[in-house]
């Protein structure tokens, strides 16, 4: 009874078995499926049915399903080519290569098992971004994108930057393909960068998946030091020594500057000279500078003639106010300054110093009163032998004075009349012998400005 049922079992079986019979050829290789897209891994393959015309259907457990769904019918001994596409599943953790079985089953329900392979990436890894070589004395940079897998980017916008530029580009990119672009430079936005390897960052967008990559640039490097020099100015004569690291690389800069004996007395520098050296009646100035890419290093030289010019000419005065005082016997200075009166009048205080140069005898110093005036009947210092009311004059008396005597005589005046603008005193007067010559001299004006308070003026 066993041996009847294991018989009814093979002949159920067997013309199953035997009712498939193809060949499967796969025509493509290196299929990929990026996880985060929607779009589909594609596959190709050659179908050869060597048994009796049929309808074939293809399906598999792996992603989300096998395309396509429908029926491929296939006549005895032909061979067709099929595309089947696998769609991914969003949730999938799976990375790297990857085998999966399909299966291929005829109208009958009988059916064979084949596998396929499959590269599951993320959108980051399908792609390889660079640069070539920056020169610094060119405004040129050529960048590329390389489509590293066999899958075809229709859409992409891709955004790249780097401490030198930032572009953005759209673009498709077919499987396996290098896209390059040529970028333009402003030399002014990386003047201050040193030689090196900088990043270059790629934003990739596609179908709504975003993804940075990295590549690195090359900063060729180069030393390129530049000086200009400026004059300006005749009397004041300037010189401006600018020297700049248009390189990008920190370079060494020496600048020597000379200078004889005598102008090197009237010339500032800024900043000072590292170094200075004199060889004969000539000064050398050194100055030794590090200067960073882009940047800058300036030096002022500044001679002015006008000192000497102002020696020579404080020299003449010297000279010329030493004689006159020499020959001076008696000096007189005058002075006024404001009073706060108690009633609110205008005052003033009038000061004299009488200072002797030399020996001399019966000594008058005489000082008139300014018109509309009246004088405070208190004293400070010398008091004044007389008073003419009449003519409103003061007179002090010194029957002699000695070589640096110094007397100093002062009073107040006073008015209820206000005034403004300026108010002029007169000059004081001294009559004096000396030896048996009699002499007179005058003090210098005096000045007040009613609108100024507490301060004198000569």
């Amino acid at each position: 009874m066993k041996k009847i049922f294991y018989l009814l079992a093979i002949l159920l079986i067997f013309p199953t078995v035997l009712a498939i019979n193809l060949d499967i050829e796969k025509i493509t290789k290196d299929e990929v499926m990026i996880i985060g897209l929607e779009d589909p891994a594609i596959f190709k393959i050659n179908v050869t049915n060597n048994g009796k015309t049929d309808g074939f259907s293809f399906y598999t457990f792996f992603g989300i399903g096998l395309e396509p769904r429908e029926e491929i019918k296939i006549e005895s001994k032909e061979t067709k080519e099929i595309t089947l596409e696998v769609y991914p599943r969003s949730d999938s953790k799976l990375r790297g290569f990857t085998n999966f079985n399909y299966f291929i089953q005829a109208k009958d329900g009988s059916e064979i098992e084949e596998k396929l392979t499959l590269n599951l990436i993320d959108l980051e890894d399908a792609f390889e971004i660079g640069a070539n070589t920056i020169d610094p004395e060119s405004n040129m940079l050529e960048i590329y994108i390389h489509n590293k897998v066999n899958f075809n980017f229709e859409e992409l916008s891709v955004t790249f930057s780097s401490a030198f530029f930032k572009i953005e580009e759209e673009f498709s990119l077919g499987p396996n393909e290098r896209k390059d672009f040529q970028i333009t430079l402003n030399k002014e936005e990386f003047e201050n960068l040193m030689a090196g390897f900088y990043t270059l960052t790629a934003n990739i967008n596609t179908k709504g998946l975003s993804e940075d990559i990295e590549g690195k640039i090359i900063f060729e490097e180069k030393d390129l030091l530049e000086t200009e020099t400026k004059k300006y100015g005749l009397i004041i004569s300037t010189k401006l020594i600018q020297t700049k690291n248009n390189g990008n690389v920190i370079s060494e800069s020496e600048t020597i500057l000379k200078k004889n004996i005598f102008s090197r007395l009237f010339t500032t520098f800024n900043p000072e000279p590292s170094i200075v050296t004199r060889e004969g009646l000539t000064i050398y100035y050194t100055w030794n500078n590090e200067i960073n890419p882009g940047e800058f290093f300036e030096i002022t030289v500044r001679t002015n003639w006008i000192f000497p010019f102002l020696v020579v000419l404080l020299i003449v005065m010297i000279i010329f106010f030493t004689k006159k005082y020499s020959k001076t016997d008696l000096l007189l200075r005058k002075k006024v300054s404001f009073v706060n009166a108690k009633g609110g009048e205008f005052a003033l205080k009038v000061t004299i110093i009488v200072e002797a140069m030399k020996h001399i005898e019966k000594v008058i110093v005489t000082d008139k009163l300014p018109p509309l005036v009246k004088v405070y009947n208190r004293f400070s210092g010398e008091i004044p032998k007389r008073f003419h009311k009449t003519k409103k004059v003061f007179e002090w008396d010194f029957e002699e004075l000695e070589e640096g005597e110094r007397r100093v005589l002062s009073y107040i005046i006073y008015s209820k009349v206000g005034v403004l603008g300026r108010f002029a005193l007169p000059r004081t007067r001294a009559r004096f012998e000396i030896g048996d010559k009699e002499k007179e001299v005058n003090s210098n004006k005096a000045y007040f400005l009613a609108q100024q308070k507490d301060k004198d003026f000569e």
